[in-house]
């Protein structure tokens, strides 16, 4: 095989807290092993843009507790089609760049496999605070947005409980219950509507409020993932069905920023040595992956047909002390 002197990495895809970690560790750790290492900014836009350079160990200081990515992100329309796929692989052989680490999700692995296939030695690492990365049991990112949905609903249900309301509020995670289940068993919410689990709002809401404010609750709180409805929509008909006060928040990108948890710090130096590693063993196009407490790898193949469901134990939780 032929023998890997330089390293692309980008990160893609909607940003997450520990980007910038896990650049650090791919950079730091390339250039320990004894390879030169290429930043590609604005994500596979920028190997179609030419906007590329070198980077050394001063190039990755002072950001491992920053949000966002210092390599910035972006989606781009063109990198989907065949000629767009075509002329990064033709970037990355005029920059010299035998191989690159993508640090982002599920859309950022299969342009991974898109280039793997034009022969482009590829690793992927899991980073999104959806957590919805399949073959992965935790993806940087997620801690840190847990955390900062928890700290802004906690303010919410001060003036919640101030009025005497109920409040609904809207959580990030696409087609994903994570964020929803964990934020809303970590804050009390009465009802936790996620994807995975039909909805009945009669059911699950309208009931469940009338039945404890019958046993004296004067305040509730519904958290609800963004892909279960608007926040807005619930609420309205939450207060034409019980004729309380119900207000609608949506937290939105907030969850997205922040100075990373020692959690994804951690999480993302591991990965990023892992990256690197598989590159010095030879072992390409795979995705980066945490099983239980251990770091490993799955090819990109593999990693994209798998499917990941929420643990059961948790929305068991999640039913039995939300009351």
């Amino acid at each position: 095989m032929e023998e890997i002197k330089t390293i692309g990495v980008l990160t893609s895809g909607g940003d997450a807290p520990g980007m910038n970690a896990a650049i650090r560790a791919v950079v730091r750790s390339a250039i320990f092993n004894g390879f030169a290492v290429k930043g590609i900014r604005h994500g596979y836009n920028g190997l179609l843009t030419d906007d590329i350079f070198d980077m050394n160990l001063r190039s990755v200081s002072e950001i491992i507790h920053r949000g966002g990515t210092m390599l910035f992100t972006a989606r781009s329309d063109e990198f989907m089609t065949d000629k767009g796929q075509k002329k990064a692989v033709e970037t990355c052989n005029r920059y010299g760049i035998d191989a690159l680490i993508v640090i982002g999700g599920d859309g950022s692995f299969r342009g991974c496999r898109a280039l793997a296939k034009l022969g482009i030695k590829c690793i992927g690492i899991p980073c999104t605070i959806d957590n919805d990365i399949a073959c992965s049991d935790y993806t940087i990112g997620f801690d840190t947005a847990l955390n900062t949905a928890m700290e802004m609903i906690d303010k919410l249900r001060d003036t919640t409980q101030s009025h005497e309301r109920c409040s609904v509020v809207e959580v990030m995670g696409r087609h994903a219950g994570y964020i929803a289940v964990n934020t809303g068993i970590a804050t009390g919410a009465l009802c936790i509507l996620i994807p995975e689990i039909p909805v009945d709002i009669d059911r699950d809401v309208i009931e469940r409020i009338k039945e404890t404010h019958k046993e004296g609750k004067k305040n509730f709180l519904i958290v609800v993932a963004e892909g279960v409805g608007k926040a807005l929509d619930i609420a309205e008909e939450v207060q034409q069905k019980t004729g309380i006060d119900t207000r609608a928040t949506v937290l939105g990108h907030v969850q997205r920023g922040g100075s990373p948890s020692l959690r994804d710090r951690v999480v993302a130096a591991q990965m990023g040595v892992h990256a690197v590693e598989l590159l010095q063993l030879k072992n390409y196009n795979r995705v980066v992956a945490l099983r239980g407490e251990k770091i490993t790898d799955y090819s990109i193949e593999e990693a994209l047909a798998m499917k990941k469901e929420l643990d059961p134990m948790l929305i068991g939780v999640a039913k039995v002390v939300s009351i």
